[in-house]
Order: structure tokens, then C-alpha cells, then sequence
């Protein structure tokens, strides 16, 4: 692991970057398969052969779902911020 303190050369800075950007790849494709997984799950335990079509999702609760995405993406980005004096 390089200092943090150090200055970064170019070459690695774009190592840095390239290691990031795919591990926030690897890490958004496991939270979405995990997330339709349970999705899908969830709705065949409430299946119903009854009905004809399955339960839709509304525009609110995808509204809520692309807020509470939104921000957890701010608080990643805040993460790569320098910390302001002051504050723990």
C-alpha cells in the first residue's frame, strides 16, 4: 500500500483509478444480483396462480428505491473527500 501522504506519480493514479472503478463494478453487479434475487423470491413466495398478472411495482416505490440509491451514492462520493478540520 503507497503513503497517503506521498505525491502519486501519473502512472499511478490511473493504477489507482482503474482498481477502483472495477471494484465498484464487481461490487455494484453482486448488490444487484443479490437485490433481484430477493426481489424475485419474494415475489414468487406471493405468487398467487389465481391471478392473471403478477403485482406491478409503482412509480413512488420506485421513486423511493432511486432516492435511497441516490443517496448512497453522495455519502461514497463524500468518502472520497479530504477531511475538513474540526470534525471526527
Amino acid at each position: 500500500m503507497t503513503d497517503p501522504r506521498r505525491p502519486m506519480n501519473e502512472e499511478n493514479r490511473l493504477e489507482r483509478k482503474t482498481r477502483v472503478l472495477i471494484l465498484g463494478v464487481g461490487f455494484g453487479a453482486i448488490v444487484g444480483l443479490i437485490s433481484s434475487y430477493l426481489y424475485t423470491r419474494a415475489a414468487e413466495e406471493n405468487d398467487n396462480s389465481d391471478s392473471a398478472a403478477p403485482r406491478t411495482v409503482s412509480t413512488g416505490q420506485l421513486l423511493a428505491i432511486l432516492l435511497a440509491i441516490l443517496g448512497v451514492v453522495r455519502q461514497v462520493a463524500e468518502l472520497g473527500k479530504p477531511k475538513k478540520p474540526g470534525k471526527k
